[in-house]
């Protein structure tokens, strides 16, 4: 059964509350007070109570909504784990004050994984809408200017290479197919490649590893075979291994075709190449940074306006090109904001003839993107008056907007599965970016 809030604190707790708030920073001000808003709060209550069809009437009380909400901006906000979380809460009067647990137990670091995930990519929009709407009622956003740029999240994999993916491939076929056997008690068809021996095996020659990832995939199609045979209460006992061995041996064959596609005919630039077997939604995406060519994960656009707030972002499902987003973004900018900004500026890979005509149709008057490939003086006249250079100038502090919201509010180091949990993550870490610069813009007016 799930609830709003902890039961009316005592007038001892009240007293008690008072002393522990002097202690707060800043921003910790401004932020409980916009959290107090009873749209944020509902919008979690909803999402907790879709978790389960019974979970309003049924069950034992969870954490509730407003101690959620607070307890997982306060991890991105801080850049902590879970466990870190758990600690520092449960030991610091001041973070319980905030997180309005007062003298309740803190949750553990299971309950609170299991509470992020039921906040969706969905319900993460919907607190970030809320929050950028709280921004502009106080009238710390206009609308005014609008600076777009886009970054790749990181995939949590390691380099891709074709033998280590067959390796990948070949340890967790095998591992699976040790569970089936345990939990049904045996098979009558034994593997051939158990134990350490098989699992650590590394050949030199891919030929010999394509060989041993062939054999391996035969004996999970055989024991998927077997399986099948048994009696019905052992086979639903292992439907969700069976299901699982068969989702990674047809991911494994992909492999095989590309590494084979690769080695002996010289195609480098496979279809649809599967770079992990671990987060299979990865791309291949070149930004053209000599540091790092090559990224693994995907492509997320961050607009900002006024005051280093963030009205939208977007997580993608396949890589768009640059210059097909800066229109979309100046919408977005005006379904948010309601109105067009006067300002748009973007770096030279946003450049095109139709963004710089389709832009000032929508109603934005001065468009600073350069364009590196020109030869036109009248082009290059252009770049450099007063106010394209100002545009260019105010653009850059997207780059360490970006930075920030990496570093120090989770992405960086982000564990997330999926399309699903990057756009949570990402939104997540958006909504501790704004509510960080939205205490410092606003703090001076409460002191």
């Amino acid at each position: 059964m799930i609830k709003l809030r902890h039961q009316q604190p005592t007038v001892w707790e009240s007293l008690f509350a008072e002393e522990v708030a002097e202690l707060w920073e800043p921003w910790m001000r401004v932020v409980d007070d916009l959290l107090e808003d009873e749209a944020l709060v509902d919008a979690v209550y909803e999402a907790q109570g879709k978790r389960h069809p019974q979970s309003r009437l049924r069950g034992r009380q969870p954490t509730p909504a407003e101690v959620a909400l607070r307890m997982l901006i306060l991890k991105h906000v801080r850049n902590w784990s879970y466990e870190t979380l758990e600690r520092e809460v449960g030991a610091n009067v001041v973070y319980r004050s905030f997180c309005r647990i007062g003298r309740e137990k803190v949750p553990d670091a299971k309950t609170l994984v299991r509470l992020g995930q039921a906040i969706g990519p969905e319900t993460v929009r919907e607190l970030h809408d809320r929050i950028v709407a709280l921004a502009q009622e106080r009238r710390v956003i206009q609308g005014r200017k609008m600076r777009v740029d886009t970054r790749v999240v990181e995939s949590n994999i390691h380099y891709p290479t074709d033998s280590g993916l067959l390796n990948d491939g070949a340890r967790v076929l095998t591992r699976i197919m040790k569970k089936m056997e345990q939990k049904v008690g045996g098979l009558k068809r034994k593997l051939r490649h158990k134990g350490t021996e098989g699992e650590l095996k590394r050949p030199r020659e891919y030929g010999q590893q394509l060989r041993l990832t062939r054999q391996i995939l035969n004996d999970s199609r055989r024991v998927l075979q077997e399986v099948e045979t048994l009696p019905a209460p052992r086979r639903r006992g292992v439907r969700g291994l069976g299901e699982q061995l068969e989702t990674v041996a047809d991911q494994v064959r992909r492999v095989v075709r590309q590494t084979k596609a690769r080695v002996f005919a010289g195609l480098t630039q496979f279809p649809d190449k599967l770079v992990s077997l671990f987060e299979p939604h990865t791309e291949i995406i070149r930004k053209g940074k000599s540091g790092k060519p090559n990224e693994f994960g995907k492509l997320v656009e961050l607009q900002e306006a006024e005051n280093q707030i963030i009205p939208h972002y977007e997580g993608y499902e396949e890589r768009p090109s640059d210059q097909h987003l800066l229109l979309p973004a100046v919408e977005a900018h005006r379904r948010k904001l309601g109105r067009v900004p006067r300002w748009a500026a973007a770096d030279a890979g946003f450049y095109s003839r139709a963004n710089e005509e389709g832009a000032p149709a929508l109603g934005v008057r001065y468009v600073s993107i350069p364009n590196r490939n020109t030869r036109s003086e009248e082009r290059r006249r252009r770049e450099k008056q007063r106010w394209f250079k100002k545009g260019q100038k105010w653009r850059t502090g997207c780059e360490g907007r970006i930075s920030v919201i990496k570093r120090r509010h989770g992405l960086a180091r982000c564990r997330y599965h999926g399309l699903h949990g990057m756009r949570r993550w990402v939104g997540l870490g958006v909504i501790a970016d704004n509510l960080i610069n939205l205490g410092r813009y606003l703090a001076p007016q409460l002191a």
